[in-house]
């Protein structure tokens, strides 16, 4: 009967006849690729058994605010590579990366310079830079949807908030720029009590990404883009768990003594600054 081993791969094909196309050309290769593994590993019965409890597990922790799946994805390095496929920016253009399982949507609409950081542990940063065209022309009516952990690297859905904590969304004049307090980000583990912290265990790996804050960034005209801004002083950078660092998106985050703020409010305790330009690509720009 060994050849049922390879015939059964096109008995299963055979018996597909889907009406979108697109559809059955994902099946079709997946269906191939995941036949070819297990031929290739000799899977025993007891190793797809715990495959199927780690999946069910991974479904079963899954709730409206813990998203174990994308977890499993950011951390198999499958959110970045369909990120790369999908977002072929232009020279010059702001690198994506990945969303992460904390996005939270609806963040309340916020007067530019607004304190976003009031309740939580952190210390203070003041975010300000400006959003233009690839050519450096400022565009109007940006709108710039952020969110971080708090000064722990905790967010707002782990620490059991109902409330939304260090989340903002802000909309930018004619000229483009954008100013608002949060805090510095801090590094932090990604959530290991489920399967996946299990996986990275088992796999020798640690669960820990570098300090980020999260901003999605959506202009009319222009391609949105999901990206973060790492401090460059953060641990971590360099084996990020979740694989989501990319060179230009790296900021030094520069520390002051107490004093006024770039905002012109005193500032009682050390205070940083982050200056970062977001470049954002045209819609009509084909994917390089």
């Amino acid at each position: 009967m060994a050849s049922r081993e390879f015939s059964i791969t096109q008995d299963v094909l055979d018996r597909m006849h889907p009406e979108n196309e697109r559809f059955g050309t994902v099946m079709v290769s997946l269906i191939r690729h995941l036949h070819d593994f297990i031929r290739d590993v000799q899977l025993t019965e007891e190793e797809w058994m715990a495959a199927i409890q780690f999946l069910t597990k991974t479904g079963q922790i899954t709730t409206d605010k813990r998203q174990e799946f994308i977890l499993l994805s950011d951390t198999l390095g499958v959110s970045i590579l369909v990120d790369a496929i999908n977002h072929r920016l232009p020279e010059g253009a702001t690198e994506q990366t990945v969303l992460g399982p904390y996005y939270w949507e609806g963040a309340p609409r916020l007067p530019m310079g607004s304190d976003i950081a009031k309740g939580i542990k952190g210390e203070p940063c003041f975010f300000s830079g400006q959003v233009t065209s690839l050519d450096g022309s400022p565009i109007e009516g940006v709108e710039l949807d952020v969110w971080s952990g708090d000064g722990e690297g905790n967010y707002d859905m782990q620490l059991g908030s109902d409330e939304m904590l260090c989340r903002a969304t802000f909309t930018t004049g004619n000229d483009g720029k954008y100013w608002f307090r949060s805090i510095k980000p801090f590094y932090y583990p990604v959530p290991d009590d489920g399967p996946v912290g299990d996986m990275l265990r088992a796999m020798g790996r640690h669960p820990n990404r570098p300090g980020h804050t999260h901003f999605i960034v959506r202009a009319p005209g222009h391609k949105t883009i999901v990206t973060h801004l790492f401090p460059s002083d953060s641990p971590y950078l360099d084996s990020d768990t979740v694989f989501g660092v990319k060179e230009g998106l790296i900021v030094d985050f520069v520390r002051h003594e107490p004093g006024v703020a770039p905002t012109g409010e005193k500032v009682d305790v050390p205070f940083y600054t982050c200056e970062y330009h977001f470049q954002l690509a045209p819609l009509d720009v084909v994917n390089a």
